[in-house]
């Protein structure tokens, strides 16, 4: 047993309510079980209990034992003199207060939880899988499972909102500038997001204002800053790329560029490497005449919101994934599963962020009503929620669906979990 169990029957009241009585015999009426402090000091705070008919308020501490009162020192804390009950699981002795030596009510739970809650719990707690309520998620309410995922995209959303405004403080309260780092850096991928980030960090955003209308000054701009022109030489588009890049660098004073060995290639898809992402960008830029931000904050639906990603690259791209290095391959636009993903994990989040920045609940509504447009997404932790017959209908299911794996399923809260506060509640363990 652990003392969390012990912490979620106290706070929902899952104890038998008939006639509760103390260890010495007075009954029990609990009237409010108080507010759960997550710092130093009682568990509970602003209790109510009825103890053989006289009202105390005040606080309350949970032990699976009662012996732990000494193990953990209470009884040298003068902040456990107010303790009003003392819940146990086992009461193996008997607690006294400090100053006067009176002995505290106990409440002896083992005689009043129910036998299969607390097995429930044990399963849970036993089951190896990721997902510890596997074998029994069918057996749980579509309406409690649906609005709780609905519940964790908003969390997900929030959490995303959080990382955007420290970006946003950085670049000074420039949107445009904390959208098109943003951009950049899921572009870049797992593999040179931070890169990404860095060398949006390290271009000038009012050069790349100055030079919106001319795509080819942006990938020069884009392309020097990354580094990634110094082994061009000779002819060729990478060369004349080279030789703007120097212009450029007279002219605006641009500050120290990446170096080459900071992008990574290795075990990576050619439309995902460095170079063709960093050629999509500048296009984008350049078709929004780098006002991205304002274009993408339009409320649009799914279908027109894919229009954003509407641009023509130069004709050098058609044939080269990396600068120098020819392809035979028929190189393609942006794919729509990229589109999908830079919706869901860059439009969205800023868009809802955007919406409670400026106080516009319309945007922050359109926000989760862009995700429920998209299709589900299919990754490790949607395709193991697709074993358990769990399947998403949309993208903001699918958010919800990871959050609640990552912040539920893994750590094992499952005693904060509506599912696994129902699957606690019902005797469905065969």
């Amino acid at each position: 047993m652990k003392e969390d169990f012990l912490h979620y029957i106290w706070k929902h009241r899952l104890m038998h309510k008939q006639a509760l009585q103390t260890t010495d015999g007075l009954s029990i009426e609990v009237l409010a079980p108080g507010m759960e402090n997550h710092d130093s000091g009682p568990d509970f705070s602003a209790a109510i209990v009825r103890i053989d008919n006289t009202r105390w308020a005040g606080n309350v501490e949970i032990h699976v034992r009662s012996s732990l009162w000494y193990a953990h020192g209470h009884d040298k804390d003068d902040a456990y003199d107010n303790i009003i009950l003392h819940v146990v699981y086992d009461c193996d002795t008997i607690v006294k207060k400090k100053k006067n030596g009176e002995p505290i009510p106990h409440l002896e739970l083992k005689k009043y939880c129910k036998p299969e809650m607390a097995s429930n719990y044990l399963a849970l707690m036993q089951n190896k899988s990721t997902i510890a309520c596997v074998k029994m998620l069918h057996l749980v309410d579509d309406f409690i499972f649906s609005h709780w995922l609905c519940r964790l995209l908003v969390c997900r959303l929030e959490g995303k909102a959080t990382l955007a405004k420290r970006f946003l403080e950085y670049f000074g309260n420039n949107w445009e500038q904390l959208c098109l780092f943003m951009l950049a850096r899921y572009l870049g991928g797992k593999a040179n997001s931070a890169t990404f980030g860095l060398l949006i960090q390290r271009t000038p955003f009012c050069v790349i204002i100055k030079n919106h209308h001319n795509p080819f000054a942006l990938e020069a701009l884009l392309f020097g800053q990354a580094g990634l022109l110094d082994s061009q030489s000779g002819e060729g588009y990478p060369a004349r790329l080279k030789d703007e890049y120097g212009y450029l660098c007279k002219k605006y004073h641009l500050p120290q560029k990446l170096q080459k060995s900071s992008w990574k290639y290795a075990r990576m898809r050619p439309a995902n490497f460095p170079d063709i992402r960093i050629a999509q960008l500048t296009a984008m830029i350049h078709v929004h005449e780098a006002r991205i931000f304002r274009k993408m904050m339009e409320p649009l639906d799914h279908k027109n919101s894919l229009k954003w990603f509407d641009s023509n690259m130069s004709d050098y791209w058609k044939t080269h994934y990396r600068l120098g290095k020819s392809t035979t391959r028929k190189i393609h636009k942006m794919g729509i599963q990229t589109m999908h993903h830079i919706l869901i994990n860059v439009i969205s989040p800023l868009m809802f962020v955007y919406g409670k920045e400026r106080s516009q609940p319309s945007l922050i509504e359109h926000a989760l009503d862009m995700l429920t447009g998209i299709p589900p997404e299919n990754n490790r932790i949607t395709r193991i929620w697709q074993q358990t017959g769990c399947v998403a209908k949309h993208a903001g299911e699918t958010q919800g669906m990871i959050q609640l794996y990552n912040n539920y399923c893994l750590p094992k809260k499952c005693l904060q979990c509506p599912v696994g506060h129902q699957v606690l509640n019902k005797n469905i363990f065969s």
